[in-house]
């Protein structure tokens, strides 16, 4: 798969770029210095916090009652009130007697025009294959620091003006032209969450630890955040640090995942960096000016980082279990703003602890600490062990499949035949002999050697990923060598012990038309078009 830039890699840059003048103590280095008083960023970045987290919040509620309104949120709406925003602040530079009137309320109209844009994008960017998605995610993140420092080569006079009369407009476009290309026709756009509240209720049951981890990390970055509003000379610093950290990181998962393929989840990517960023909280107090900017940008690096990671999780988890992308993405915004929004005013209001000295940092290395402890313990299931008597269960990995794979010949649509286990599919043509398995065997025999032996859970099905028998070897093997995902492979395994498809369903807590959809994929990869030809090509592995 190339990497040349699509349309919506583009728009996502374009995006990124507005989004991070207005979120990360953006536009203001963009606008007058008389202009930025306490008062007036105190108000708008309130209510920019507020407003933005609301939004997912009410996204969370809409998206589960309300699913076929919430589909038909407008790229243009959200838009406007960007630019709406945008505007607003323009404005307070010149309308003296409303200033703090047109702050508070550009805040609220960036806040949710671009929480609504994240929602557009999470949808489209879902609606894809995973490697199509999140190669075009990613590459997107990519380009987003080269917009963003191409600011700085335009005068200031001109930037403030040049992000909603130019920016806005062409990240809308490159929205309309992305979402002409969704496939609405997916479970997870169709689904009424409604109707199997079960399927939901799981999901939460099994992120809310990954969403907690996620919202640890913007909990630290909104202390900085915070801090940053009150040391001008942070503020720099935090803007470059967070493009830099977009740029390194999709570059560094594009290099990798074009060597080899891997999977990891967001709690593991938070025990990695917990060491880092709780030493750098203790350290505070004690370190100077110097060292508060390089932990400020080493924050907001790795807060880059995770915000795509959750993206991704979300469209997998869509795609996984055919739950309305807005929900899931919706679920984790909920939770990770509001606990930015908190640390925010920690570090901004933990100035006024005392005003001599360095106090006011032992305060923020104090609680910034606990809160990153308690969320570790969380996450790894030790805080509630006690009282549930069990251990933290760990959700869906993303996974990134092997870019560099020979491509499957696919037949044209056509109705299926339905197969034993009561599950309709393509017609596709006729496998032969099972080649490809073969001469793939030897580059996959390691990986599969380590991937039988233990469990990662991929789903929430209690025996999946354990090597029972012959089968669930044969199971491993396919997924090898035709680049199945955890979840395919689990419902191929069920699909070849005879399941119906409303067993299916039920063991894996998921929808019948996911499961419907699943098997499509899997026959179309595997090019066979039944469940007995999908037990001839498990025969011909030597399990």
């Amino acid at each position: 798969m190339a990497f040349k830039p699509h349309v919506s890699s583009w728009g996502y840059a374009f995006f990124l770029t507005v989004n991070a003048t207005s979120t990360w103590a953006g536009i203001f280095p963009f606008l007058p210095l008389e202009f930025q008083t306490a008062e007036v960023t105190l108000t708008f970045f309130l209510a920019q916090s507020l407003a933005f987290w609301g939004a997912f919040l009410a996204s969370v509620f809409g998206s589960y009652w309300f699913p076929h309104e919430a589909r038909r949120m407008l790229v243009s709406l959200s838009a406007i009130m960007v630019f709406t925003g945008s505007a607003c602040l323009i404005g307070a530079m010149y309308l003296a007697d409303f200033t703090l009137v047109l702050v508070g309320g550009g805040g609220v109209l960036l806040g949710v025009g671009c929480a609504g844009l994240f929602m557009l994008w999470q949808r489209y960017f879902a609606s894809l294959p995973s490697e199509e998605g999140n190669l075009r995610l990613m590459v997107g993140t990519a380009l987003a620091p080269f917009i963003y420092f191409a600011l700085y080569l335009v005068p200031i006079a001109l930037t403030a003006f040049l992000i909603p009369l130019v920016f806005v407009p062409l990240c809308g476009l490159c929205v309309a032209l992305s979402v002409r290309e969704m496939k609405v026709d997916q479970p997870m756009f169709e689904d009424v969450p409604r109707q199997h509240p079960r399927v939901y209720r799981q999901v939460m049951s099994d992120f809310w630890r990954s969403a907690l981890c996620v919202g640890a990390l913007a909990f630290a970055s909104g202390v900085i955040r915070g801090i940053a509003l009150l040391h001008q000379e942070v503020s720099t610093v935090v803007n470059v640090a967070s493009m830099l950290g977009s740029f390194i990181s999709a570059a560094v998962l594009l290099v990798l995942w074009y060597r080899a393929s891997f999977r990891f989840g967001l709690t593991t990517v938070f025990r990695v960096v917990y060491p880092l960023i709780i030493t750098g909280f203790l350290l505070l107090p004690f370190l100077g000016a110097f060292y508060l900017n390089l932990f400020a940008a080493l924050t907001y690096m790795v807060f880059s980082l995770v915000l795509m990671l959750m993206m991704m999780q979300c469209a997998q988890v869509s795609r996984d279990r055919g739950i309305n992308p807005v929900f899931i993405y919706a679920f984790f915004g909920s939770v990770v703003y509001l606990m930015q929004s908190l640390g925010f005013l920690l570090g901004w209001l933990s100035d006024s602890v005392s005003s001599m000295g360095s106090e006011w940092l032992f305060v923020v290395a104090m609680i910034s600490s606990y809160v990153l402890g308690l969320t570790l313990l969380a996450a790894s299931g030790t805080l509630f062990k006690n009282l549930t008597g069990r251990a933290a269960v760990q959700a869906d990995p993303i996974e990134f499949l092997p870019l560099r794979r020979e491509p499957v010949r696919i037949s044209q649509d056509s109705p299926g035949d339905q197969d034993a286990s009561g599950i309709r599919t393509e017609d596709v043509d006729s496998l032969q002999g099972g080649k490809p398995v073969k001469k793939r065997r030897s580059d996959t025999a390691k990986r599969r050697s380590v991937e039988k032996k233990r469990r990662n859970r991929p789903s929430p099905s209690e025996d999946f990923g354990t090597i029972r028998d012959r089968l669930s070897k044969q199971c491993f093997d396919l997924k090898d060598a035709y680049g199945l995902s955890s979840r395919e492979t689990e419902v191929m395994e069920l699909i070849a012990r005879g399941h119906s498809v409303a067993v299916i369903a039920e063991k894996l807590v998921i929808s019948e038309n996911t499961v419907r959809t699943h098997s499509k994929h899997i026959y179309t990869k595997l090019d066979i078009h039944s469940r007995q030809e999908l037990l001839e090509l498990l025969e011909t592995l030597n399990g």
